[in-house]
């Protein structure tokens, strides 16, 4: 098991890191506006299910070799954010599935097989978090216990963090939807929104 000190000081590293605004929680913030909290867990558990992938491939050293080889991430960051963009274009045209509706109370339209795999995307064709994973996960493991054990403590900090600040984001998100909503102005709501996914998804395939 990872000894209390490295704990004291790995909780509150990537807390912050979790906090900064970043690429997920951007997305979780859009989705809270235009879907509401709830329905955004969904994007949430694609989302650490790719965060968990990639913390794990980085305790194993497997992050390594996929960073050596960056054309593994082109398709999916290239494909991703086009993705984003597209959705980010017609949100901002008040149009399709993830768009707020006229009538703020409509239930929301989005799958969720749709929004889980949006989190998962976002995660996983990130290059850099790969490489902050690289970078962070080595300090805190002992060479001198079971590395599976450490590991496993870890990521379960990790996602609880990360899930935190997701619904932070989002919960942020849906009251700027309600504060909007209540002078009607859906449309400045889809544009925002539109605006911040189409950044999500430039930053994606740039990154």
């Amino acid at each position: 098991m990872v000894s209390l000190g490295l704990l004291s000081a790995f909780v509150p590293t990537f807390l912050l890191v979790s906090l900064t605004p970043g690429m997920c929680m951007t997305l979780a913030m859009v989705l809270g506006m235009t879907q509401g909290v709830r329905r955004t867990l969904w994007m949430m558990i694609g989302e650490l299910a790719g965060v968990g992938l990639v913390a794990a491939a980085a305790g194993a050293g497997v992050a390594t070799l996929m960073l050596r080889q960056p054309e593994i991430f082109a398709v999916f960051k290239w494909l991703g954010g086009a993705y984003l963009i597209y959705l980010g274009v017609m949100m901002w045209r008040s149009r399709g599935r993830m768009a707020v509706p006229e009538e703020l109370d409509a239930q929301a339209t989005a799958g969720r097989r749709e929004l889980a795999v949006q989190g998962f995307v976002t995660a996983v064709a990130n290059p850099k978090g790969w490489a902050f994973f690289v970078a962070l996960l080595p300090p805190f493991l002992d060479a001198d216990r079971p590395l599976a054990g450490q590991l496993a403590l870890l990521i379960l900090l990790i996602l609880t963090i990360e899930f935190l600040a997701l619904v932070t984001y989002a919960t942020g998100g849906q009251t700027l939807r309600h504060l909007l909503g209540k002078s009607r102005n859906v449309r400045l709501l889809n544009r925002i929104a539109g605006t911040l996914m189409v950044g999500v998804g430039i930053w994606l395939a740039l990154g």
